[in-house]
């Protein structure tokens, strides 16, 4: 059976899921067999595994990390948020409906003898699993049911390393109060402290560092500087979005809906030098782009409804009537049909709505969900993307509404082009195709753009984690809590 490691923090967004993919990678590259877990995740950005079943996108970037192919077990439960309180609930890769928190809250107890089950399955083919809780583990109003923190912690014997952020502040109040809301067998879990995203002179926190570990009675497993690596963010959270970046030589405008999903789709396209991909929730942002993007969304009607009264949905279709292409992704895609339809109200409150009306189509939601990898070539396309015709892609397909079965790959009308598929840019002859018709749409040398190896440059960002987690946390220590030796 695996030796585990819990990554623990103190709040959202401290820095878990980062720590969590530098540890696979270390451990991975030490020769030891690891895979990630997470038993309960919130989020949007979502991924398709082989076979079919949905889980995080925080758990695949871990498993990449690690070497290994993406597995439901790793995020045996994912909450997809479609209101301010409730989401869709996917379990062990599969939905089984929308619930208010309350709803969900009432029904935790039932799922935890099958998130052990992959737990436990996981835990039989690895030596290590790198577990990582969510949020905070002093939620004192969620800790009697708690599956992710501590009681995760506790089903599978996991020693704790808790992580503080000091790029917010108060770092030291962070840690010493989440230890002190804990229980006396919670505390005893938590092995060791480490201190997230510090820019500075380690020497000038060393007093704060000692007194903090005579107040917790914990040792400092590390202080890990603001590392600078270019790794897939979990959700929302991403600082990306709310980024006003400057206007590069090729210009792409992201459409930031209320319930983005899948965001990062588009992360190719920022890995090239002289792209700029910018986020924008208002028609003053939007200016003048190159391309404009309709993301995916889990409310796509509700979103619709906001693209509707932002005033962002007559700026999208006076600039696709001037001739700037318009590329929708599955919502997105949805949204620039005729019609979307919701007879039995399976994600929304409102049952029909008027789309912007640019491609000839109409959506209609169903209870089940499709859930499916997608990879073969697109056929035919006419218009500034012709040069993706017969281009391989390989992604994945999740969404509730359907329209016609016979719905090629790419759908498109004029300049404006739709997709189901998520990771649709992700390859180098799709992405590139797209670029290269931008440039000679804007008179620029393709060349300027700086073309590299998507893949190897992923790979060496997870390296360039891994030597900087080496460098700032003991690993000596680390391997110590589990029982395992270098």
């Amino acid at each position: 059976m695996a030796k585990s490691i819990m990554i623990q923090g103190t709040m959202s967004n401290a820095g878990k899921s980062l720590i969590a993919s530098g540890l696979c990678r270390i451990f991975a590259q030490d020769g030891y067999r690891v895979a990630p877990f997470k038993s309960q995740n919130m989020a949007l950005n979502s991924y398709i595994t082989r076979d079919g079943l949905e889980m995080g996108r925080a758990q695949v970037v871990q498993a990449e990390a690690a070497g290994i192919e993406p597995d439901a077990r790793m995020n045996p439960i994912l909450l997809k948020p479609t209101t301010d309180v409730g989401s869709q609930v996917i379990v062990c890769g599969r939905p089984v409906g929308n619930m208010t928190a309350a709803q969900y809250y009432k029904k935790k107890k039932d799922y935890v003898s099958g998130i052990m089950r992959a737990y436990d399955s996981l835990a039989a083919e690895n030596d290590i699993i790198v577990i990582e809780g969510a949020g905070s583990p002093a939620e004192i109003n969620l800790k009697q049911e708690d599956i992710v923190n501590m009681g995760m912690a506790r089903l599978a014997d996991a020693p704790v390393l808790l992580v503080g952020d000091i790029d917010r502040g108060g770092v030291f109040a962070q840690l010493y109060g989440t230890v002190s809301l804990l229980e006396e067998d919670e505390k005893a879990r938590i092995k060791g402290l480490i201190i997230n995203k510090f820019r500075g002179d380690r020497a000038i926190l060393e007093p704060g560092l000692k007194t903090l570990e005579q107040l917790c009675g914990v040792p400092v497993a590390g202080v890990v500087p603001y590392i600078h690596v270019d790794i897939e963010d979990e959700d929302s959270l991403s600082g990306r979005l709310a980024e006003n970046k400057v206007r590069k030589l090729i210009d792409i405008a992201v459409i930031r809906l209320p319930r983005i999903s899948n965001f990062t789709d588009f992360d190719v396209f920022e890995r090239y030098e002289n792209v700029s991909v910018r986020y924008v929730t208002s028609v003053s942002q939007l200016g003048a782009p190159d391309m404009i993007i309709l993301p995916g969304t889990k409310s796509t009607i509700a979103d619709l409804l906001w693209l509707r009264q932002s005033g962002l949905e007559n700026a999208v279709l006076k600039a696709a009537a001037a001739g700037t292409p318009v590329f929708g992704i599955c919502g997105g895609y949805q949204m620039l049909g005729s019609r979307i339809s919701d007879p039995d109200y399976t994600e929304s409150s409102v049952s029909e709505i008027r789309g912007l009306g640019l491609l000839d189509m109409e959506t209609v939601f169903y209870e089940e969900k499709t859930q499916t990898r997608s990879r073969g070539t697109v056929g035919a396309v006419s218009g500034i993307f012709a040069g993706l015709s017969g281009k391989a892609y390989d992604g994945y397909e999740i969404h509730m509404g359907r329209g016609d079965e016979k719905t090629p790959i790419l759908k498109e009308n004029g300049n404006v082009y739709g997709t189901y598929v998520h990771g649709f840019f992700d390859t180098e002859e799709i992405c590139g195709a797209v670029l290269k018709a931008l440039c000679s749409e804007k008179g620029v040398d393709f060349e300027k753009l700086s073309k590299f190896d998507f893949s190897e440059y992923k790979q060496k960002q997870y390296d360039a984690l891994a030597d900087a987690l080496r460098e700032s946390l003991d690993m000596d220590f680390v391997y110590k809590i589990m029982g395992l030796s270098r």
